[in-house]
Protein backbone atom coordinates (compact mmCIF):
# COMPACT_ATOMS: atom_id res chain seq x y z
CA UNK A 1 0.00 0.00 0.00
CA UNK A 2 1.51 3.34 -1.02
CA UNK A 3 2.08 6.08 1.51
CA UNK A 4 -0.31 9.06 1.10
CA UNK A 5 1.50 12.11 -0.21
CA UNK A 6 1.13 15.48 1.57
CA UNK A 7 -1.59 17.63 0.02
CA UNK A 8 -0.17 20.59 -1.90
CA UNK A 9 -1.63 23.93 -0.90
CA UNK A 10 -1.42 27.33 -2.52
CA UNK A 11 -0.94 30.59 -0.65
CA UNK A 12 -1.10 34.13 -1.99
CA UNK A 13 1.17 36.59 -0.11
CA UNK A 14 1.29 40.38 -0.49
CA UNK A 15 4.25 41.96 1.30
CA UNK A 16 3.65 45.52 2.40
CA UNK A 17 4.71 48.25 2.41
CA UNK A 18 6.10 47.77 -1.10
CA UNK A 19 9.82 48.54 -1.01
CA UNK A 20 12.17 47.59 -3.84
CA UNK A 21 15.25 47.59 -1.61
CA UNK A 22 13.64 45.24 0.90
CA UNK A 23 12.36 43.00 -1.88
CA UNK A 24 15.86 42.81 -3.38
CA UNK A 25 17.30 41.87 0.01
CA UNK A 26 14.56 39.27 0.53
CA UNK A 27 15.07 37.59 -2.83
CA UNK A 28 18.88 37.74 -2.75
CA UNK A 29 21.28 37.79 -5.72
CA UNK A 30 19.62 35.97 -8.64
CA UNK A 31 16.78 34.97 -6.26
CA UNK A 32 19.24 32.90 -4.22
CA UNK A 33 17.24 33.28 -1.01
CA UNK A 34 13.98 32.25 -2.66
CA UNK A 35 15.66 29.15 -4.10
CA UNK A 36 16.93 28.31 -0.61
CA UNK A 37 13.38 28.51 0.79
CA UNK A 38 12.09 26.35 -2.07
CA UNK A 39 14.76 23.70 -1.58
CA UNK A 40 14.51 23.49 2.21
CA UNK A 41 10.72 23.52 2.45
CA UNK A 42 9.85 21.73 -0.77
CA UNK A 43 7.72 24.53 -2.20
CA UNK A 44 7.53 26.60 -5.38
CA UNK A 45 7.71 30.39 -5.05
CA UNK A 46 6.58 32.64 -7.90
CA UNK A 47 6.88 36.41 -7.59
CA UNK A 48 5.50 39.43 -9.37
CA UNK A 49 6.52 42.66 -7.66
CA UNK A 50 5.66 42.37 -3.98
CA UNK A 51 3.08 39.61 -4.53
CA UNK A 52 4.17 36.00 -4.02
CA UNK A 53 2.41 32.77 -4.91
CA UNK A 54 3.68 29.85 -2.80
CA UNK A 55 2.71 26.29 -3.70
CA UNK A 56 3.51 23.09 -1.82
CA UNK A 57 2.69 21.00 1.24
CA UNK A 58 4.63 23.43 3.46
CA UNK A 59 3.38 26.63 1.86
CA UNK A 60 2.22 28.05 5.20
CA UNK A 61 5.70 27.63 6.70
CA UNK A 62 7.25 29.25 3.62
CA UNK A 63 4.88 32.23 3.93
CA UNK A 64 5.94 32.72 7.56
CA UNK A 65 9.60 32.62 6.51
CA UNK A 66 9.08 35.19 3.75
CA UNK A 67 7.17 37.50 6.10
CA UNK A 68 9.88 37.20 8.75
CA UNK A 69 12.70 37.86 6.28
CA UNK A 70 10.88 40.86 4.81
CA UNK A 71 10.55 42.34 8.29
CA UNK A 72 14.25 41.72 8.98
CA UNK A 73 15.20 43.34 5.67
CA UNK A 74 13.52 46.52 6.91
CA UNK A 75 15.60 46.58 10.09
CA UNK A 76 19.02 46.53 8.46
CA UNK A 77 20.61 46.45 5.02
CA UNK A 78 20.94 43.10 3.32
CA UNK A 79 20.20 39.51 4.22
CA UNK A 80 22.66 36.63 4.22
CA UNK A 81 21.99 32.94 3.44
CA UNK A 82 22.52 32.32 7.16
CA UNK A 83 19.55 34.60 7.93
CA UNK A 84 17.38 32.52 5.60
CA UNK A 85 18.57 29.30 7.21
CA UNK A 86 17.78 30.57 10.70
CA UNK A 87 14.35 31.88 9.65
CA UNK A 88 13.51 28.43 8.31
CA UNK A 89 14.68 26.86 11.58
CA UNK A 90 12.39 29.19 13.52
CA UNK A 91 9.30 27.93 11.73
CA UNK A 92 9.57 24.81 13.91
CA UNK A 93 8.22 22.77 11.01
CA UNK A 94 10.16 19.68 12.07
CA UNK A 95 9.53 20.25 15.78
CA UNK A 96 6.56 19.16 17.94
CA UNK A 97 3.49 21.24 17.25
CA UNK A 98 2.87 24.20 19.50
CA UNK A 99 -0.24 24.48 21.59
CA UNK A 100 -3.39 25.71 19.84
CA UNK A 101 -3.45 29.46 19.49
CA UNK A 102 0.31 29.66 18.91
CA UNK A 103 1.15 30.74 22.44
CA UNK A 104 4.06 28.34 22.69
CA UNK A 105 7.35 28.82 24.46
CA UNK A 106 8.97 30.11 21.28
CA UNK A 107 6.67 33.13 21.39
CA UNK A 108 7.29 34.05 25.02
CA UNK A 109 10.86 33.14 26.02
CA UNK A 110 13.40 35.77 25.05
CA UNK A 111 16.77 36.79 26.44
CA UNK A 112 17.78 40.46 26.52
CA UNK A 113 21.48 41.38 26.33
CA UNK A 114 23.26 44.64 25.52
CA UNK A 115 23.77 43.41 21.94
CA UNK A 116 20.05 42.73 21.38
CA UNK A 117 17.23 40.26 21.89
CA UNK A 118 17.92 36.53 21.64
CA UNK A 119 15.11 34.02 21.24
CA UNK A 120 14.80 30.29 20.78
CA UNK A 121 14.87 29.10 17.18
CA UNK A 122 12.40 26.24 17.15
CA UNK A 123 10.53 24.37 19.86
CA UNK A 124 13.53 22.69 21.53
CA UNK A 125 15.56 25.89 21.87
CA UNK A 126 12.50 27.69 23.22
CA UNK A 127 11.90 24.90 25.73
CA UNK A 128 15.58 25.02 26.71
CA UNK A 129 15.33 28.74 27.47
CA UNK A 130 12.12 28.18 29.42
CA UNK A 131 13.83 25.44 31.47
CA UNK A 132 16.82 27.68 32.24
CA UNK A 133 14.51 30.49 33.36
CA UNK A 134 12.29 28.25 35.45
CA UNK A 135 14.60 25.62 36.97
CA UNK A 136 17.72 25.73 39.13
CA UNK A 137 19.50 23.02 37.14
CA UNK A 138 19.08 22.53 33.40
CA UNK A 139 20.72 19.99 31.08
CA UNK A 140 21.06 20.65 27.35
CA UNK A 141 21.98 17.42 25.59
CA UNK A 142 22.45 17.08 21.85
CA UNK A 143 24.72 17.41 18.82
CA UNK A 144 27.03 20.26 17.92
CA UNK A 145 25.52 23.40 16.47
CA UNK A 146 22.20 23.31 18.32
CA UNK A 147 22.90 26.43 20.39
CA UNK A 148 23.29 24.72 23.79
CA UNK A 149 26.32 26.72 24.93
CA UNK A 150 25.40 29.99 23.21
CA UNK A 151 21.94 30.16 24.78
CA UNK A 152 23.30 29.21 28.19
CA UNK A 153 25.82 32.06 28.00
CA UNK A 154 23.07 34.44 26.86
CA UNK A 155 20.97 33.54 29.91
CA UNK A 156 24.02 33.99 32.16
CA UNK A 157 24.70 37.45 30.73
CA UNK A 158 21.05 38.45 31.18
CA UNK A 159 21.06 37.21 34.80
CA UNK A 160 24.25 39.17 35.52
CA UNK A 161 22.98 42.36 33.91
CA UNK A 162 19.71 42.19 35.84
CA UNK A 163 21.57 41.55 39.14
CA UNK A 164 19.94 38.15 39.66
CA UNK A 165 23.43 36.72 40.12
CA UNK A 166 26.71 38.29 41.19
CA UNK A 167 29.04 36.36 38.89
CA UNK A 168 29.32 33.90 36.03
CA UNK A 169 31.38 30.74 36.46
CA UNK A 170 32.52 28.90 33.33
CA UNK A 171 33.55 25.28 33.88
CA UNK A 172 34.85 22.71 31.45
CA UNK A 173 36.76 19.43 31.80
CA UNK A 174 40.25 19.72 30.30
CA UNK A 175 40.14 16.67 28.04
CA UNK A 176 41.76 16.72 24.59
CA UNK A 177 39.61 15.63 21.64
CA UNK A 178 41.54 12.48 20.78
CA UNK A 179 44.92 14.25 20.91
CA UNK A 180 47.74 14.58 23.40
CA UNK A 181 48.73 18.22 23.54
CA UNK A 182 51.46 17.69 26.10
CA UNK A 183 52.77 20.52 28.28
CA UNK A 184 51.03 23.84 27.78
CA UNK A 185 52.97 26.98 28.83
CA UNK A 186 51.50 29.89 30.75
CA UNK A 187 49.48 30.43 33.90
CA UNK A 188 46.28 28.56 34.77
CA UNK A 189 44.00 30.83 32.74
CA UNK A 190 46.23 30.56 29.67
CA UNK A 191 46.32 26.77 29.97
CA UNK A 192 42.55 26.46 30.22
CA UNK A 193 41.55 29.20 27.74
CA UNK A 194 41.64 26.94 24.64
CA UNK A 195 39.10 24.60 26.24
CA UNK A 196 36.72 27.48 27.03
CA UNK A 197 36.97 29.27 23.69
CA UNK A 198 33.30 28.66 22.61
CA UNK A 199 32.02 30.31 25.79
CA UNK A 200 34.47 33.20 25.45
CA UNK A 201 33.35 33.78 21.85
CA UNK A 202 29.71 34.01 22.96
CA UNK A 203 30.63 36.41 25.79
CA UNK A 204 32.62 38.64 23.42
CA UNK A 205 29.64 38.82 21.05
CA UNK A 206 27.17 39.76 23.80
CA UNK A 207 29.30 42.02 26.01
CA UNK A 208 32.23 43.11 23.89
CA UNK A 209 35.87 42.11 24.28
CA UNK A 210 36.95 44.97 26.57
CA UNK A 211 34.07 44.53 29.01
CA UNK A 212 34.60 40.77 29.23
CA UNK A 213 38.28 41.33 30.03
CA UNK A 214 37.38 43.82 32.78
CA UNK A 215 34.83 41.42 34.29
CA UNK A 216 37.39 38.61 34.26
CA UNK A 217 39.95 40.86 35.99
CA UNK A 218 37.38 41.63 38.71
CA UNK A 219 36.51 37.92 38.98
CA UNK A 220 32.90 38.64 38.05
CA UNK A 221 33.44 36.16 35.23
CA UNK A 222 35.47 33.23 36.53
CA UNK A 223 37.18 30.49 34.57
CA UNK A 224 37.22 27.31 36.65
CA UNK A 225 38.68 24.01 35.43
CA UNK A 226 36.44 21.19 36.62
CA UNK A 227 39.29 19.56 38.52
CA UNK A 228 39.60 22.70 40.69
CA UNK A 229 35.94 22.78 41.76
CA UNK A 230 36.14 20.29 44.61
CA UNK A 231 35.41 21.73 48.04
CA UNK A 232 33.79 24.92 46.76
CA UNK A 233 30.24 26.19 47.25
CA UNK A 234 29.04 28.63 44.60
CA UNK A 235 26.38 31.06 45.87
CA UNK A 236 24.62 33.74 43.78
CA UNK A 237 26.30 32.51 40.62
CA UNK A 238 25.30 31.39 37.14
CA UNK A 239 27.38 28.28 36.50
CA UNK A 240 27.86 26.68 33.08
CA UNK A 241 29.48 23.26 32.69
CA UNK A 242 30.27 22.81 29.01
CA UNK A 243 31.33 19.60 27.21
CA UNK A 244 29.91 17.63 30.14
CA UNK A 245 30.11 14.36 28.20
CA UNK A 246 33.80 14.38 29.14
CA UNK A 247 33.11 14.23 32.87
CA UNK A 248 33.31 10.99 34.79
CA UNK A 249 30.46 9.91 37.05
CA UNK A 250 32.44 11.10 40.09
CA UNK A 251 33.22 14.48 38.52
CA UNK A 252 29.58 15.08 37.57
CA UNK A 253 28.41 14.35 41.11
CA UNK A 254 31.13 16.62 42.49
CA UNK A 255 30.12 19.48 40.17
CA UNK A 256 26.39 19.22 40.88
CA UNK A 257 26.97 19.36 44.63
CA UNK A 258 28.81 22.72 44.27
CA UNK A 259 25.54 24.59 43.59
CA UNK A 260 24.80 27.05 46.39
CA UNK A 261 21.95 29.38 47.37
CA UNK A 262 20.81 31.85 44.74
CA UNK A 263 22.65 29.99 42.01
CA UNK A 264 21.57 28.52 38.71
CA UNK A 265 23.48 25.85 36.77
CA UNK A 266 23.36 24.75 33.14
CA UNK A 267 25.09 21.59 31.94
CA UNK A 268 25.65 21.07 28.22
CA UNK A 269 27.11 18.22 26.22
CA UNK A 270 26.82 15.68 23.44
CA UNK A 271 26.90 12.07 24.61
CA UNK A 272 27.93 10.94 21.11
CA UNK A 273 31.25 12.84 21.25
CA UNK A 274 32.91 11.57 24.42
CA UNK A 275 36.71 11.90 24.64
CA UNK A 276 37.04 9.84 27.81
CA UNK A 277 39.03 6.58 27.80
CA UNK A 278 36.94 3.67 26.55
CA UNK A 279 36.75 2.12 30.01
CA UNK A 280 35.16 5.19 31.63
CA UNK A 281 31.40 5.91 31.64
CA UNK A 282 30.39 9.47 30.76
CA UNK A 283 28.99 11.34 33.75
CA UNK A 284 26.50 13.08 31.45
CA UNK A 285 25.12 9.83 30.09
CA UNK A 286 24.86 8.47 33.65
CA UNK A 287 23.18 11.54 35.18
CA UNK A 288 20.36 11.53 32.61
CA UNK A 289 18.99 8.39 34.27
CA UNK A 290 19.96 9.32 37.83
CA UNK A 291 18.19 12.71 37.92
CA UNK A 292 15.19 11.80 35.78
CA UNK A 293 12.08 13.15 37.52
CA UNK A 294 13.95 15.02 40.27
CA UNK A 295 12.14 18.32 41.10
CA UNK A 296 14.07 21.44 40.10
CA UNK A 297 15.96 19.60 37.33
CA UNK A 298 15.04 19.88 33.65
CA UNK A 299 16.39 18.17 30.54
CA UNK A 300 16.22 19.40 26.95
CA UNK A 301 17.25 16.90 24.27
CA UNK A 302 18.26 18.37 20.93
CA UNK A 303 18.57 16.54 17.63
CA UNK A 304 19.90 17.19 14.13
CA UNK A 305 16.81 19.22 13.20
CA UNK A 306 17.81 21.82 15.80
CA UNK A 307 21.21 22.56 14.24
CA UNK A 308 21.46 26.30 13.52
CA UNK A 309 24.89 26.35 11.88
CA UNK A 310 25.51 25.88 8.17
CA UNK A 311 22.91 23.48 6.66
CA UNK A 312 25.77 21.10 5.83
CA UNK A 313 26.38 20.62 9.58
CA UNK A 314 22.78 19.48 9.95
CA UNK A 315 23.20 16.95 7.15
CA UNK A 316 26.48 15.69 8.64
CA UNK A 317 24.85 15.14 12.04
CA UNK A 318 21.93 13.33 10.39
CA UNK A 319 24.36 11.10 8.47
CA UNK A 320 26.14 10.12 11.68
CA UNK A 321 22.80 9.44 13.37
CA UNK A 322 21.84 7.11 10.52
CA UNK A 323 25.21 5.38 10.68
CA UNK A 324 24.77 4.90 14.44
CA UNK A 325 21.31 3.42 13.96
CA UNK A 326 22.59 1.09 11.26
CA UNK A 327 25.48 -0.02 13.46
Amino acid sequence: MSTPQPTAVERDLLLEPADNDRLAALCGPLDEHLRQVEQRLGVIVNRRGNRFLVTGAHADAAVRVLQDLYARAGDRRGLEPADVHLAIQETGMDAPAAAPGGGGAADTVQVQTHRGLIRGRGANQAQYLANIHGQDLTFGVGPAGTGKTYLAVACAVEALQSDRVRRIVLVRPAVEAGERLGFLPGDLTQKVDPYLRPMYDALYEMLGFDRVMRLIERNVIEVAPLAFMRGRTLNDAFIILDEAQNTTIEQMKMFLTRIGFGSKAVVTGDVTQTDLPSNRVSGLRHVIDVLDGVPGVAFTFFNSKDVVRHPLVQRIVQAYERAGDAG
